[in-house]
């Protein structure tokens, strides 16, 4: 056997040892992955007792019930009865099973389908303290409480109270109150004399709290990737992730909020006095044409062991309306993605600018589409002068094309004897070759703020324009029977608007770009063409305003460079301005003394290769 094969056996023996381990790593952690998965499921598996012979018993008795309850005995069977608290936004729905609710509806929207949007729904739900006893941890969802009669105060507010007894004296409740006009329930753990009940080392209660995230919108695939946990520590430090992404997250610190996020609604736990002590996060993405995500969240609530002890929550129950989460004053509004990443700073554009005049339109205008109108007209107003300066660099450039070509034909490969000479014929003309520049990178934080704004706007939800009927998602006027690889499965007329016109402004400014570069020549045809793909399955108002923005660009650069830009006094001008003396400033004399040296530098090392 010669060396190459023993080095061949070798190597083969080295991966093979390699894939070996790597398997047994993966399958190691997809046993623990199985084993997290398991244990949380089970949480949400109603107690069953059983009997000595572990089959589920018909009738349990004192002694058993004693053994799974502890001092909640009592309290361990019931008939379920539900109990409704409702204003004219929610409608919630409680069960006596765990004092908790059992289904809310949000009564000003549907979902894609045209159903009521329940938020709410299904056994997977819960909402329940974790109590030990007699070793074990029981869930207060197991327990059967007590309702009393829904007490209405003067202003409207409802208020419902789940009592479950240990003795007179000493007991456990759960206090609900709904305010008119209001998505927000105060939700009160409301205990007295739990100290004698629960062991003397418990310094924390843990709530659980399991949602499951239903279908609302059209785009499922979207739907998920703005599934989202957010939360704030009371430090006012932020941070969220996404479920897809992250099935695990343990947070260290005291919490002021935490809130599941869908695309357009979420659910928030709010701490108004007493902060979180911490919450764990475990999520879970199914394979479910109808389940956008589930999250298994416990909180940790500080336990001061006082006779009488409360802690109050606020739990949302809403849209990601940025006007509505704003009026809590801690920054929940702050979920809904206006920025983020390299971008964040736009969500300033989006707060300052963007949102103000967009509110201020749909206050006196029904018609969304024709808000997106305004809004793309004000936007450029505001960026009316230095699209002018624009146009104008840009007709000087024009003139000089001429001579820069010229200029590029005389050194050809020479890039610095030819960069030379075009910042003297710019210097002399009294041209910026920047000029033109300036317009786009004002638009850029407004394009991409819009990138953010539109998609995430609850506003425009279900609001039809033309043939969009939804201008939240995307505007299909034909479902395609198969995927074209990154297309999508339809056809976005918008987006296919938005990119023909795109093509027709990059023909148009065709004369401004260097035709000897083939990627400057083609890139701004090639694109347009690229983005088709992405652009194909977002909001149809985001592909709306970028059409009616390039429609205007088009318009008003046919209009300025035909009627009012005067192309021979520019020419004139520009010949005015050669015959003047050139003044330099420091810095150009430093740039073309650095450029005059690596000249001689590369005419030496030429000179000694020769």
């Amino acid at each position: 056997m010669d060396r190459n094969s023993v080095i061949g056996f070798i190597l083969l023996g080295v991966l093979l040892v390699g894939y070996i381990i790597f398997n047994q790593k993966q399958q190691v952690k997809s046993l623990r992955e199985k084993a997290r998965q398991d244990s949380i499921a089970n949480l949400n598996k109603p107690k069953i007792l059983t009997d000595t012979a572990g089959t589920a018993a018909a009738a349990p008795d004192s002694a058993q019930l004693a053994g799974e309850y502890g001092a909640f005995a009592a309290a361990a069977t019931g008939t379920p009865q539900q109990t409704v608290l409702e204003n004219e936004l929610v409608k919630i729905t409680f069960t006596n099973k765990g004092g908790q609710p059992e289904t809310v509806q949000l009564k000003d929207f549907k979902t894609s389908d045209g159903d009521p949007l329940i938020l709410v729904n299904g056994s997977f739900n819960r909402l329940s303290l974790q109590l030990p006893v007699n070793n074990h941890t029981l869930n207060t969802a197991d327990l059967f409480f007590t309702a009393s009669p829904v007490q209405r105060q003067a202003d409207g507010s409802q208020t419902l109270t789940y009592r479950v007894a240990v003795t007179p004296e000493e007991y456990l409740e759960l206090v609900y109150t709904l305010k008119p006009g209001n998505y927000t329930v105060d939700y009160t753990i409301h205990g007295v004399g739990l100290e004698n009940v629960l062991p003397a080392s418990q310094k924390t209660l843990t709530l659980q709290w399991n949602w499951e995230q239903h279908k609302q919108e059209l785009d499922m695939e979207n739907e998920r990737m703005n599934n989202q946990v957010h939360y704030q520590f009371t430090d006012g430090k932020r941070d969220y992730f996404t479920l897809q992404r992250t099935s695990q997250e343990k947070l260290e610190g005291q919490q002021q909020w935490l809130s599941v996020k869908q695309q357009f609604f979420n659910i928030s736990f709010i701490a108004r006095k007493t902060p979180f002590a911490g919450a764990e996060v475990n999520t879970k993405v199914p394979q479910s044409g109808n389940i956008v995500g589930q999250t298994f969240t416990t909180i940790e609530i500080p336990y001061s062991r006082a006779h009488d002890f409360s802690f109050p929550i606020e739990i949302y129950y809403g849209p990601n309306h940025y006007k509505t989460l704003k009026s809590f004053d801690i920054g929940l509004e702050n979920i809904i993605p206006l920025g983020s990443g390299i971008f964040a700073f736009v969500k300033y554009v989006n707060k300052w600018i963007i949102i103000p005049v967009f509110n201020f339109l749909s206050g006196f205008i029904g018609n969304y589409g024709i808000i997106i109108i305004l809004l793309t007209v004000f936007i450029r107003l505001i960026i009316a002068p230095f699209t002018y300066q624009s146009y104008v660099s840009q007709a000087k450039m024009k003139v000089l094309k001429p001579e820069l070509d010229e200029l590029r034909k005389k050194h050809g490969d020479d890039q610095q004897a030819f960069g030379m000479e075009q910042m003297k014929l710019f210097k002399s003309a009294g041209v910026n070759p920047l000029g033109g520049c300036l317009p786009a990178l004002l638009q850029l934080p407004i394009l991409v703020a819009m990138y953010s704004f539109f998609p995430s706007s609850i506003e425009l939800r279900q609001e039809s324009f033309l043939w969009a009927k939804d201008l939240s998602t995307y505007d299909s006027i034909l479902n395609l029977p198969f995927t074209v690889p990154f297309y999508g499965n339809h056809i976005s007329l918008f987006t296919l608007l938005m990119t023909a016109t795109s093509l027709i402004l990059a023909f148009y400014n065709r004369g401004m770009a260097d035709q000897s570069n083939p990627v400057m020549k083609y890139m701004p045809y090639i694109f347009p063409i690229m983005l088709l793909g992405i652009f194909n399955r977002t909001a149809a108002a985001l592909t709306f305003y970028y059409f009616l923005s390039n429609v205007i660009s088009i318009a008003l650069q046919w209009v300025l460079q035909t009627f009012v830009i005067n192309h021979d006094k520019i020419h004139a001008q520009i010949q005015e301005n050669k015959k003047k003396p050139v003044s330099k400033s420091k810095w150009q004399e430093r740039l073309e003394d650095m450029q005059k040296r690596q000249q001689e530098m590369q005419q030496r090392s030429s000179g000694k290769k020769k």
